[in-house]
């Protein structure tokens, strides 16, 4: 992104930013007791080259994040989910697809079952064992899945959402999550998007609307907190 397209944005934002805190908006959802980990679409297909989804700064921002929130997740044995998207059907002429109608927007149908490699999460980031890993066929991770279960079955009311991209998949859970009840923060540096401000635009309405964006080590000191106080009712 140009310095003179970031520099337009945070002059609009800042304009923003005083007409929302004036009718009250940009509270804090903040951090709960237990948070799980919901990383969306870093698959293969979304962060490695020459894909039609692959997305900037996957490399330098977005992967170097998620390894170290999680490190902190699986030191503390806390909830992950990966979220990934492909399609049984892919053939567009078949009415009974299961793409739905979001092929007639987006080229979704690339994304087939029979090529895992392309909805593979990206081995820097792989899942490993305890980890659940969820296809979605819409946007939100929460649209037709068993995510909202199995995290209230887990005892989770915090949700750090991480992904691509800021202004689709990423967005549409962070809606989600907060229309079903739990905390929702937004990881600043392991959101991305494949359009020139995207991210910044999108990360600052859901600040300002649906979740607190904060930045990786805010939530890393969050995850030593809660780790801590895990330790600490264990000892007592």
């Amino acid at each position: 992104m140009s310095d003179q397209l970031e520099k337009a944005l945070e002059a609009a934002f800042e304009e923003a930013t005083k007409r929302y805190q004036a009718n009250g908006f940009q509270r804090r959802v903040g951090f709960g007791k237990k948070p799980a980990l919901i990383s969306v679409d870093l698959a293969n297909a979304w962060t490695r080259p020459g894909n039609p989804f692959t997305c900037e700064h996957v490399d330098d921002q977005i992967i170097p994040s998620m390894q170290a929130l999680l490190k902190a997740f699986r030191k503390y044995n806390l909830p992950v989910v990966h979220v990934t998207t492909c399609y049984q059907i892919t053939d567009r002429n078949n009415p009974h697809t299961d793409m739905g109608l979001w092929h007639d927007k987006i080229p979704v149908d690339v994304v087939a079952q029979s090529n895992p490699e392309l909805w593979a999460i990206d081995s820097r980031i792989a899942p490993i064992e305890g980890e659940q890993l969820l296809i979605k066929k819409r946007a939100s991770a929460f649209h037709g899945t068993y995510l909202a279960g199995f995290l209230r079955a887990a005892g989770v009311d915090t949700i750090l959402v991480t992904g691509v991209t800021a202004s689709a998949c990423v967005r549409e859970t962070i809606c989600d999550g907060l229309a079903d009840g739990f905390r929702t923060i937004a990881v600043k540096e392991a959101i991305g998007d494949r359009v020139p401000g995207a991210v910044l635009w999108n990360l600052f309405d859901i600040d300002a609307k649906f979740g607190d964006v904060e930045t990786t080590e805010t939530c890393l000191k969050y995850l030593d907190k809660v780790g801590a106080e895990a330790a600490a009712a264990k000892a007592a």
